[in-house]
């Protein structure tokens, strides 16, 4: 017969293999459901990521269809209306809706035009980020929009000579985390991040008011669309234009009966026939497009972000990213 002991031992041994089995059953249990998680979200994934793709498929054929049919480029047309994009396309789903938008990259200020081929200031362009970046809301004084402006250039002229009070290597080389000049043009606006006198702020904004990074971009001739182009770049192109003209000027544009192929239609609206803008600084049609498509399946997100060049009935992939997110409340 057992002891006492033995029989309080041989119940301790039981509890501990019951509990050992049950710690083992619950484990099992939630890497089987962590397992049916992974290859629902990979499923998903996968789905979402084709879902992403025809909506750029589509979108880059609405713009060739476009420029097949007019001459110009404006938000009046098919392509600049992402609801309507969106909307034609996402019918085609039951579970996935797909969030489409096309912005039109000529329809800003390209930075790497400040200079010209020789890397001295192109005098238009210089013209055109100091009135940028002298509005009131960026709250910058005309000592500091000098200097940034020197400061851009200094980041992408070739040299490593000083523009007055820019900056080069022997600045940033002397910084607490210190890094080159880059010395060519930008490949991202984001980089201007790295130029002495640029905040994060003045870049991105804040909840109140928007930052430079919405009138900027890096492709393009440096000619800007003022079909296209937000009414913040509308009031820089001249020192001429006020803000009445350019509220007269969005307006205008947007009347679909008006005829915006001519550069000079602005010139039709009463007060502005005598406004001059160079025309070596605007352009009524476009060719450098960034295209979001976003596949949405409940809290999943994949959004392809590309940007396109549209020349001669073609389109060229400039860049490309792909990004998988989960949107929460």
């Amino acid at each position: 017969m057992f002891s006492k002991n033995e029989r309080g031992f041989a119940l301790i041994l039981t509890i501990l293999i019951i509990s050992l089995i049950v710690a083992l059953t619950l484990q099992f249990n939630t890497t089987m459901r962590s397992d049916l998680q992974s290859a629902a979200t990979l499923k998903d994934g996968v789905s979402l990521t084709s879902v992403a793709r025809s909506g750029f498929a589509f979108a880059s054929a609405v713009l060739l269809e476009d420029a097949s049919e007019t001459a110009f480029d404006s938000l009046n047309e098919a392509w600049a209306d992402p609801e309507l994009l969106s909307s034609s396309f996402s019918s085609l789903f039951d579970d996935v809706s797909l969030d489409l938008r096309i912005v039109d990259h000529l329809g800003r200020i390209n930075i790497n035009r400040l200079i010209d081929e020789n890397g001295e200031f192109d005098a238009e362009q210089k013209n055109l980020m100091t009135r940028l970046l002298s509005l009131e809301q960026f709250s910058l004084d005309s000592e500091e929009v000098s200097n940034i402006i020197d400061a851009i250039k200094d980041w992408i002229d070739t040299d490593d000579e000083v523009t007055r009070f820019g900056a080069e290597n022997a600045y940033y080389g002397a910084l607490e985390q210190p890094y080159s000049c880059k010395n060519g043009d930008l490949d991202f606006p984001e980089e201007l991040l790295f130029v002495r006198g640029i905040t994060s702020e003045l870049f991105y904004g804040t909840r109140e008011k928007s930052g430079i990074s919405r009138y900027l971009t890096t492709y393009g001739q440096g000619k800007i669309n003022i079909n296209t182009a937000d009414p913040i770049v509308l009031g820089c192109l001249s020192d001429q234009i006020d803000q009445e003209m350019v509220d007269n000027m969005v307006e205008y544009r947007t009347d679909e009966k008006n005829d915006l192929e001519d550069v000079k239609w602005y010139n039709k609206i009463p007060g502005m026939s005598d406004i001059t803008i160079d025309p070596g600084l605007v352009t009524t049609s476009s060719t450098n497009f960034e295209i979001k498509s976003e596949g949405v399946k409940e809290a999943m997100r994949k959004r392809i972000t590309a940007m396109i060049e549209r020349k001669d009935g073609t389109f060229h992939v400039l860049s490309w990213k792909t990004v998988l997110s989960w949107k929460t409340e």
